[in-house]
């Protein structure tokens, strides 16, 4: 379904820009939080919650800081693609020899973020990204049915780190050849036991998109 809110403006809210938007689930903590969401990615995603312009996203955050318009914005959020260092891709899929070559995208996006001169989050999974884990979040510490931990690296500003609960179980699915029962759903992928779109769509409380694997 679309989101209710998709094309409403809260001029009385600070502006804050997501890059990189994908599906909307992190906006829709900001704006949870308290914050407009204006939000950028490559490809349009109609069920997107918010204002959404379809561009690079590096090409759109140089635009903005060469324009001098980026200081419309008071905090911006950046998640860019993950598959060139999460654990599920330099760990299993590498030593199996699935998957493909995937350009490591934070690096560039840290040194335009810094460029901004904007407080920003950065956001990446588990895995070898080269970022500092100021908070890690999951799953279990808002009641959600899945755990993908990430971490985000706080520019400019700072936060206390909350602490990580403890898991209620594994997740379920076939692990190297082994069924594994347990109260989360996988959020990747296909096949091996994970939960259909609808499970997840549960599981993660973003309800509004079909885009629930990534």
């Amino acid at each position: 379904m679309t989101h209710p809110i998709r094309n409403r403006r809260r001029p009385d809210r600070p502006l804050l820009l997501d890059l990189y938007s994908c599906a909307g689930g992190i906006a829709t903590g900001f704006a949870r939080a308290g914050f407009d969401v204006h939000g950028v990615d490559h490809v349009d995603r109609p069920n997107y919650p918010f204002r959404l312009t379809v561009a690079d996203a590096l090409e759109h955050l140089d635009r903005l800081i060469r324009t001098g318009k980026i200081r419309r914005y008071t905090l911006v959020n950046a998640a860019p693609p993950c598959q060139a260092k999460c654990a599920l891709t330099v760990g299993t899929n590498t030593a199996r020899g699935w998957g493909r070559e995937h350009v490591d995208l934070v690096a560039p996006t840290r040194a335009l973020l810094e460029r901004s001169g904007l407080p920003y989050v950065l956001e990446q999974p588990n895995g070898r990204a080269k970022i500092r884990k100021d908070i890690t979040l999951c799953g279990e510490m808002f009641g959600l049915g899945v755990l993908r931990h990430r971490n985000f690296e706080l520019g400019g500003w700072s936060a206390l780190r909350p602490a990580h609960l403890p898991h209620r179980g594994k997740v379920r699915g076939w692990r190297h050849g082994k069924y594994e029962d347990g109260p989360y759903v996988a959020a990747y992928g296909n096949g091996g036991g994970k939960g259909t779109v609808p499970e997840l769509q549960a599981a993660m409380g973003i309800t509004w998109t079909t885009y629930a694997r990534n």
